[in-house]
C-alpha cells in the first residue's frame, strides 16, 4: 500500500530533534568528563573517581544489555524503549550536580543500561519509517540532526571554559544544570513521536516473538558470515569514538604549549559536530545519488579521512598528552602544536565517523529490515565493547599506541565492510524490488 512520504519523513526529522537534545547533553559532558573531574579532584581530594573509568562502565554495561534490549523492545516497543533510555541519560548528567564518587558510578551503570534502550530503539524507529529507497537519506538526516548536538553544546561550553584553568563549583553548576533540562526537554520531544503504522505513516512494529525469541534471534543473527564481518567495522567505529569523545580532548587540554588549552575542549567538540553534520548531511541529502554507487566508496572515502587526521594528530601531539599535561615538544617546525591543524583534526574526525555510521545504519536497515531490532543492538553490542575497552586501556596507553590500534581496525574494519556490501549488492541484483511503500 502506497502511503505519503512526508509524514515519514516528519517523524524522522521529530525523532532527529529528540536526540539532538538528549545528545546535547551526554555528548557535550563526555567531550569535556575527563577534564571536569580533574577540576573536582582539585577541590576536593577525596573525590576520587575517573572520567576514563566512568566511560568505560558505561560502555561495558551498553555493550552487556544489548543483549536483553531486543527482548524490551518485543515487549514495550520502540517510543517507549527509547523513553525510558532517554530517562538514564537525564539521571547521568544531573549526577554531576553532587559529584560523588559513588553517584558517578552508579549512575554510569544506570545510563550503561539506559543507552542500549534508546539506539535499539531508535534503530528499530527508523528503519521501520523507511524503505530500501529512503533508508540512506534517512539515516543521513537522522545523523546530521543527531551530531548538530556537538556544535550547540559545546558551543556552550567554550564560552563557560574560557580562560579556566580549573573549572570551578560555580561554572559545573550552570553547565549541568542547563545540560539536565535540554537533556529533560529530548525526552518529552520523543513523547510527540508516533508509533510506527499509527498515523498512516511507515510500518508497523515487526514482530519479534516473546522476549526470550527476540534474545534467540540476535544469537542467531549474531553467528552468520555478514554479521561477523560487519562486526570488525563495528569494533571499529566504537574505538574511534571513545578516542574522539574523551581521549582527543583530554590530550588538548593537557597539551600546554597551547595558548588555552581548555578552551579547545569545547572548541574541538564543535568542530567534530561540523564534520559530522557535514557528513550526514551531504549523505542525506544526496543519498539517493550515493546509494546507487554502493556504500563502500563512502566508507572508504571515511578511511582515507581518518589515515590523514591520525598521522595530523600524531604530528600535532605530544605521545603523553592523554595522560598528562605537558609541555613536551610537537614534530612540527620549533615543537609547537598548531591550533590550526588540531581543529581541522577535530572536523576530520566527525567527518570521517560520519561517513562510517551513516553507511552501517543503511546496511543494516536494509539487509536487515525484517530483523532490525537484534541488528542494531548486535551492532551497539560490539561498537560499545570495544568503546568500553578503549577507556579502560586509555588510563594507561599514550597517544601513538592510541594511534596504532585506530590504524589497525580502521583497515581491517574497511575490508570487511566493503566484503558485506559487495555480497548485499550481488543478492539485490539477483532479486526484484519488493520495496512496501516509497
Amino acid at each position: 500500500m502506497k502511503v505519503p512520504i512526508d509524514t515519514a519523513s516528519i517523524n524522522v526529522g521529530i525523532l532527529g530533534l529528540a536526540y539532538m537534545f538528549v545528545f546535547t547533553s551526554f555528548q557535550t559532558q563526555g567531550n569535556m568528563q575527563q577534564v571536569v573531574i580533574k577540576s573536582i579532584k582539585i577541590e576536593n581530594p577525596n573525590f576520587e573517581g575517573s572520567g576514563y573509568t566512568s566511560l568505560a562502565i558505561i560502555y561495558a554495561v551498553f555493550a552487556i544489555f544489548n543483549w536483553l534490549s531486543p527482548s524490551c523492545l518485543s515487549y514495550l516497543g520502540p517510543k517507549v524503549t527509547m523513553i525510558i533510555g532517554g530517562i538514564t541519560y537525564a539521571i547521568f548528567i544531573a549526577g554531576f550536580l553532587w559529584p560523588q564518587t559513588v553517584i558517578l558510578y552508579l549512575t554510569s551503570v544506570l545510563v550503561g543500561a539506559g543507552a542500549a534502550l534508546i539506539w535499539t530503539g531508535q534503530g528499530n524507529y527508523l528503519t521501520l519509517m523507511s524503505t530500501q529507497k529512503t533508508m540512506s537519506r534517512n539515516s543521513g538526516i537522522f545523523w546530521a540532526m543527531l551530531q548538530s548536538s556537538m556544535l550547540f553544546g559545546n558551543l556552550f561550553v567554550f564560552y563557560q571554559f574560557m580562560g579556566k584553568d580549573v573549572i570551578d563549583h560555580h561554572t559545573r553548576t550552570i553547565v549541568f544544570s542547563a545540560l539536565t533540562v535540554v537533556g529533560i526537554i529530548g525526552i518529552g520531544i520523543m513523547c510527540l513521536l508516533p508509533k510506527p503504522g499509527a498515523d498512516g505513516s511507515g510500518r508497523a512494529d515487526e514482530s519479534l516473538g516473546s522476549p526470550f525469541e527476540a534474545l534467540k534471534k540476535s544469537f542467531n543473527l549474531f553467528r552468520t558470515k555478514d554479521m561477523i564481518l560487519l562486526s570488525a567495522t563495528f569494533f571499529y567505529t566504537g574505538i574511534e569514538l571513545s578516542f574522539f569523545s574523551g581521549v582527543y580532548s583530554a590530550c588538548l587540554s593537557s597539551t600546554l604549549r597551547f595558548p588555552d588549552p581548555k578552551r579547545l575542549v569545547g572548541l574541538s567538540g564543535m568542530f567534530i559536530g561540523a564534520g559530522e553534520i557535514l557528513g550526514g548531511g551531504v549523505f542525506g541529502i544526496f543519498g539517493s545519488k550515493t546509494v546507487k554507487y554502493g556504500r563502500d566508496p563512502i566508507v572508504l572515502l571515511g578511511y582515507l579521512i581518518h589515515m590523514v587526521c591520525f598521522f595530523l594528530i600524531f604530528m600535532n601531539l605530544p605521545t603523553e598528552s592523554p595522560l598528562t599535561n605537558t609541555k613536551s615538544p610537537s614534530f612540527l617546525p620549533l615543537g609547537q602544536p598548531s591550533e590550526v591543524i588540531a581543529m581541522m583534526c577535530s572536523f576530520l574526525l566527525g567527518f570521517g565517523d560520519a561517513c562510517f555510521n551513516t553507511q552501517i545504519y543503511s546496511i543494516l536497515g536494509t539487509v536487515y529490515e525484517d530483523n532490525s531490532g537484534p541488528a542494531f543492538a548486535l551492532f551497539k553490542f560490539t561498537q560499545s565493547l570495544s568503546a568500553a575497552a578503549c577507556f579502560f586501556y586509555s588510563s594507561v596507553f599514550e597517544l601513538y599506541w592510541h594511534l596504532a590500534v585506530l590504524v589497525v581496525f580502521a583497515t581491517i574494519g574497511t575490508l570487511t565492510f566493503c566484503s558485506v556490501e559487495w555480497r548485499a549488492h550481488r543478492r539485490l541484483k539477483a532479486k526484484p524490488d519488493t520495496t512496501a511503500f516509497d
